[in-house]
């Protein structure tokens, strides 16, 4: 990092007065300007800057490589900004990166809310269902969006979702001369203010959000019957034991519950389904709890179709596990993977008593009863027996 080619900087709405020294004299120096339109404007660039191109494309910037080259990015660079993405194409002592508060910062600071505590969204570019695992009562989330009108739309989404008295701040050019703050409600926001940097914030009142505990209502998901029911799911999730940033395959994911609930918990989930429309509910699914970034579908059968996929950290086969699948599967596991396997057929049931015997693991058998009406009276409904088989390989 003794002379590195490129300077990441982070510039706010007060331009070049709230630059440090070191960005000063790196804008001084290079050649090369990449940023926003509205970056190169703050910073007073003229010929030397170039905007940046839509898409966003970072090779743009390696193309001058070994020349004194400068990006400008809102706030801190690294917040839902540039810098990772150049980062990681570059050596360490390639690039300097001097940011400054990041908006949400400044907006926590006119809020007067704990950082630390509060919940920050990138949705200019992701949908707003990324909001769902977070909304309950008494949250603060604060939300960068695309422009005024998403900001009217977010207003209204949250409204028709039951959180439309939720406090809902507009706050715009943040740090800088023209900054404005305005304080409604979701459900009687209506206007949608001038400028592209839109920074929301909420207290979110009114709507019920998501249990945190494994086994959500079946009711929640899209599904044609083929699903894992809601108490038979959390025992198959206790046993899968998820945990941030693992991976799991879904064989056999019917209406992708299981994916689901593995993604709210942090991790990211291959579900594999042979049926198209089945492929279909899942991505609704994954959908309407703001996961697709989380949730990959596949569309195949097993064994075929976990030949190309990424090793997973856990595995769950709601049924139909025939030896060639468990044989694919297995000799993909790496040391500590989880495998958890159901049955509700005596053929299946024979097959993980055999591989019971063979690898060890837990072998449960779980029998539940509803209770029904029978005439005047009620009476216990026995749902089909389950056996699970869980071992870590």
């Amino acid at each position: 990092m003794s002379d590195p080619w490129l300077t990441i900087i982070g510039i706010g709405e007060d331009g070049l007065a709230g630059l440090s020294e070191a960005s000063r004299k790196a804008l001084a120096k290079a050649e090369t300007v990449f940023g926003g339109e509205r970056h190169l404007a703050l910073a007073e660039i003229g010929s030397r800057g170039r905007p940046w191109p839509v898409p966003f494309d970072a090779n743009v910037v390696l193309s001058c490589r070994g020349r004194p080259t400068v990006v400008l990015a809102s706030g801190d660079p690294f917040w839902h900004g540039a810098g990772a993405s150049l980062a990681e194409k570059l050596g360490s002592d390639e690039w300097i990166a001097h940011p400054a508060p990041s908006t949400f910062s400044l907006a926590a600071a006119r809020l007067g809310w704990r950082l630390e505590s509060t919940i920050c969204l990138g949705l200019h570019a992701a949908p707003f269902e990324r909001l769902v695992p977070h909304l309950a009562r008494g949250a603060r989330i604060i939300c960068l969006v695309r422009d005024g009108k998403a900001a009217s739309d977010l207003a209204t989404w949250l409204t028709e979702r039951g959180w439309g008295s939720s406090t809902f701040w507009t706050l715009a050019a943040l740090g800088g001369p023209n900054e404005s703050a305005g304080e409604y409600r979701a459900e009687s926001y209506t206007r949608a203010p001038d400028g592209n940097l839109i920074v929301v914030a909420l207290e979110a009142e009114g709507g019920q959000g998501l249990p945190r505990s494994s086994g959500l209502p079946d009711d929640l998901f899209a599904h044609d019957g083929q699903i894992t029911k809601r108490p038979v799911r959390a025992l198959a999730l206790s046993a899968l034991a998820p945990r941030p940033g693992e991976r799991l395959w879904d064989i056999g994911a019917g209406s992708g519950s299981i994916s689901v609930e593995w993604a709210l918990c942090g991790g990211t989930a291959i579900a594999v389904e042979a049926r198209e429309d089945r492929a279909g509910n899942i991505q609704k699914n994954a959908a309407a709890f703001g996961l697709t970034h989380r949730i990959r579908v596949v569309t195949g059968k097993s064994p075929e179709a976990l030949a190309t996929l990424d090793a997973p950290d856990a595995v769950f086969i709601g049924g139909g596990l025939d030896n060639a699948t468990f044989d694919a599967i297995w000799s993909r596991l790496s040391p500590a993977a989880r495998l958890v396997a159901h049955s509700v057929t005596l053929e299946t049931e024979a097959l993980l008593g055999e591989l019971h015997e063979r690898h060890g693991g837990e072998l449960t058998r779980v029998e539940i009863s509803h209770a029904a009406p029978l005439g005047r009276y009620r009476s216990w409904e026995a749902a089909r027996p389950v056996v699970q088989w869980s071992v870590v390989r």
